[in-house]
């Protein structure tokens, strides 16, 4: 196949959705030749703070001069993201090649009676084969849901598993309870191995304790409370932490002083395992970090900012994100959420700072919440509610308002939407930069909160 038939096989492919379980992923991997176990990883499950991480450890590690290979989900501005060598996305040729090998798998799987495998585990054997093609020093992973029976679960070679904040999402399939879930998400952690964890409500860190004790796992907690000297500004943020003084960063929002935390206790955790990482390639490495769609500045004026707040954590972060940051501003919203999230709750979190909302449908997504339906739930805790006919509508209506009102237009929700949002965004403003392209130099830093 070339790319384009590539893409429509996967296309395809991802009209059977999602099947928790490792059966199918493991015939996979086995009629491939198991090329997972010729890597090692880093793999990452929580409900927020995974994607951020992942940046934070790849730039970090790479910095250090290791080969390292990323693999997230979802992605916002390009299909091959979600698979990077040292920050580079695989090539189109090298994603036709290996999407033919597992399409030509797949159906001696199912000559043999065995199990189709998922879009999901397709990608994720196909970011597998590209590594070991790369020659990959080592492999920083992202769940796609859950952990124990993810389809990233199938690795056995992992070295260090790292747990970000848990909070109730995907509850359909995890469980109701914070210690439902965290069993899910804990179910990652292999025997032997370093664990870190971010420090979790009481009921999630008993559990992962437990989980970690079980497979004689040494577990290390990253506290954000023991950060110090902690400043926040949209372009530059500040901590002390773990013996490290004023470590900086540049992505923004309240939540990302503790993801590098986590980042930074995951090196300490790294350099006990014989990696070998200086303080200056930490330092560089959270300094360098970019992570788009997450508290991102897409536009100076008028200011624009993308999250992807699409659970009730999430939506607390923004919600200290708002008043840390933008406190006292008028705020125009654009919203879109897929109907499986709890997205009353989060519209509920942070109705009390938005002035105005405009409502649009995700788009090619099957799960989608309709913008009308959304703007009527919305309409009970917002003054202004009015959906918008589609995304380049949005963006158009939003920056105009936002020019005669001096205002902020605040974009959050489901993440497959924000990529698109974006590029009709900077359509729209002649001066749109990238948050990593802003001159981050001569912000006065705030004090944050707590």
């Amino acid at each position: 196949m070339d790319y384009k038939e590539a893409r429509a096989y996967l296309d395809e492919a991802g009209k059977t959705g999602s099947i928790l379980g490792l059966e199918s992923m493991r015939a996979l991997l086995k009629e491939l030749g198991d090329p997972q176990d010729a890597l090692k990883f880093i793999h990452i499950a929580g409900t927020n703070g995974k994607g951020s991480v992942l940046a934070y450890l790849s730039t970090i590690l790479k910095e250090a001069g290791y080969r390292v290979g990323r693999y997230i989900s979802p992605t916002l501005f390009s299909y091959r993201e979600r698979i990077q060598v040292n920050e580079e996305y695989i090539t189109r040729e090298a994603l036709a090649e290996h999407t033919t090998c597992i399409r030509d798998a797949a159906a001696r799987l199912k000559a043999a009676g065995k199990p189709q495998p998922t879009v999901f585990e397709i990608e994720t054997a196909l970011a597998f084969l590209y590594f070991v093609q790369e020659k990959c020093d080592i492999v920083v992973l992202e769940t796609g849901m859950g952990g124990d029976t993810d389809a990233t679960n199938a690795v056995q070679t992992t070295v260090l598993e790292v747990l970000v904040s848990i909070s109730r999402d995907h509850m359909q399939f995890l469980g109701n309870t914070l210690a439902e879930i965290a069993a899910h998400k804990a179910g990652i952690i292999k025997p032997g191995t370093a664990v870190v964890s971010a420090r979790q409500e009481p009921e999630a860190m008993q559990v992962i304790r437990e989980t970690a004790a079980q497979q004689r796992a040494k577990l290390c907690i990253a506290d954000v409370v023991k950060a110090t000297d902690v400043s926040c500004g949209l372009w530059r943020q500040s901590f002390s932490y773990g013996g490290y003084k004023d470590l900086e960063i540049h992505l923004a929002g309240t939540c990302q002083i503790e993801n590098a935390v986590v980042a930074v206790e995951a090196v300490r955790a790294l350099n006990s395992l014989g990696f070998k990482i200086t303080e200056g390639q930490l330092r560089a490495g959270l300094s360098k970090t970019v992570w788009r769609g997450r508290f991102t500045v897409l536009n100076e004026k008028p200011l624009f900012i993308i999250d992807g707040a699409h659970n009730r954590g999430a939506a607390e972060q923004l919600k200290a994100s708002i008043e840390t940051y933008l406190k006292g501003r008028r705020i125009i919203a654009i919203c879109g959420v897929l109907r499986d999230k709890e997205y009353e709750a989060v519209l509920k979190t942070v109705a009390p700072y938005i002035k105005e909302m405009i409502t649009i449908e995700t788009p090619d997504n099957p799960r989608a919440l309709p913008a009308e339906k959304l703007a009527e739930i919305a309409g009970k805790y917002i003054p202004e509610v009015h959906a918008a006919g589609s995304i380049a509508e949005a963006a158009a209506e939003s920056i105009a308002k936002a020019e005669r009102e001096d205002g902020v237009i605040l974009a959050f929700g489901s993440l497959s939407f924000l990529g698109a949002l974006a590029g009709e965004a900077e359509k729209v403003t002649a001066n749109g930069v990238n948050s990593n392209k802003i001159n981050c130099g001569g912000e006065m830093p705030v004090r944050c909160r707590g």
